[in-house]
């Protein structure tokens, strides 16, 4: 990390509201059976420092993206991981492909370590020459537009970015929702995984990053000591070997999320193709301002993309059914 960077790196903008019903932060509402026990359990163990090997929590990582546990680093949070990748690998002075809009970690990250990021249309990534890059950033869903990104064109320029010396950081935080298969192993790059999304326990902070070769290297010698704490470790281990929960969740998602659209284009709004647990919204002549206060008149958060660089949308998550037949009721209303 450079310092002299830290005046303007600034602070990313995130979802999140003490509202009764949150729609700004795309978590799952339902957590996997079992998780309290497992936790309780763990807790018991806590007196304790964590095991630095976490070779349970590695080895349920591995088997969850078909990697090796040796290519697994346990992170807290994805946004560890996105941090791991890039300040292990990114100078003062070196340029970094950022798409937008999307994530606003992956910017402030590269301007902590002195670099600049060089920002490219979410969905023009691919198409651009990383030769004069030190690393490239792709976000498959893209946050907030949803969309998946094409796996043969990633596949493609993850060995355009190995060839060029370019290291290729993979956000795969929502990918979780589909049944695509994970860039976890690929040499050149670094996949960065979040389990607070898909499990609904982001207070608990477990992720994950997957690397090979020498990007692992370096990013198991940079990890901080204990970076895990031993209730999340368990529950992360727990929740990664659900797998009909997984299922489950895929499914509802899915579902919810499709008849949610429908809903929202009958009431009036421009809705962006998802396979993402939220969607994005075109509020078209309302005003932003006005949809976010008077759904939080009745006590429902939606996530302002004002902060995104998109000035007329909101991003909504999908919940269950009775929760979203509220959130639809009131933007329909608006």
């Amino acid at each position: 990390m450079d310092p002299d960077s830290l005046p303007d790196a600034g602070r990313a903008v995130h979802g999140g509201s003490s509202l009764r019903l949150d729609f700004s932060a795309n978590t799952n509402p339902e957590r996997p059976p079992g998780v309290r026990q497992v936790y309780e359990a763990a807790f018991d163990a806590s007196t304790r420092y964590p095991d630095e090997a976490y070779a349970d929590y590695r080895a349920a990582a591995a088997d969850y993206v078909d990697c090796a546990a040796e290519e697994v680093v346990p992170t807290s949070g994805g946004t560890e991981a996105i941090r791991l990748a890039l300040a292990t690998h990114v100078s003062p002075g070196d340029s970094v492909l950022v798409p937008t809009p999307s994530f606003g970690e992956y910017a402030r990250e590269v301007r902590l370590q002195g670099a600049t990021p060089a920002f490219v249309p979410h969905d023009e990534v691919l198409d651009s020459t990383p030769e004069h890059h030190t690393a490239a950033v792709v976000c498959t869903p893209n946050n907030p537009t949803g969309e998946l990104v094409d796996p043969e064109a990633l596949a493609d320029f993850a060995a355009r970015c190995r060839r060029a010396g370019t290291l290729l950081v993979v956000d795969e935080a929502f990918l979780d929702f589909t049944t695509t298969e994970s860039l976890a192993g690929t040499p050149g790059t670094v996949v960065c995984r979040s389990l607070t999304k898909l499990f609904g326990l982001p207070g608990l902070r477990m992720g994950f990053a997957c690397a090979t070769g020498d990007p692992y290297e370096r990013l198991e010698t940079a990890r901080p000591a204990w970076n895990l704490s031993t209730p999340a470790a368990a529950v992360g281990a727990h929740c990664l070997r659900q797998d009909a929960f997984v299922e489950r969740t895929r499914e509802r998602v899915a579902r919810e999320r499709e008849r949610m659209c429908e809903a929202l284009v009958e009431a009036g709004y421009e809705v962006f193709d998802s396979d993402a647990p939220f969607c994005l919204l075109d509020v078209g002549a309302r005003s932003v301002d006005s949809v976010v206060e008077h759904l939080a008149a009745e006590d429902i958060a939606v996530r302002d993309c004002r902060s995104f660089g998109l000035a007329n949308h909101v991003r909504v998550a999908v919940k269950r059914r009775a929760e979203n037949d509220r959130l639809l009721e009131a933007l329909a209303r608006v």
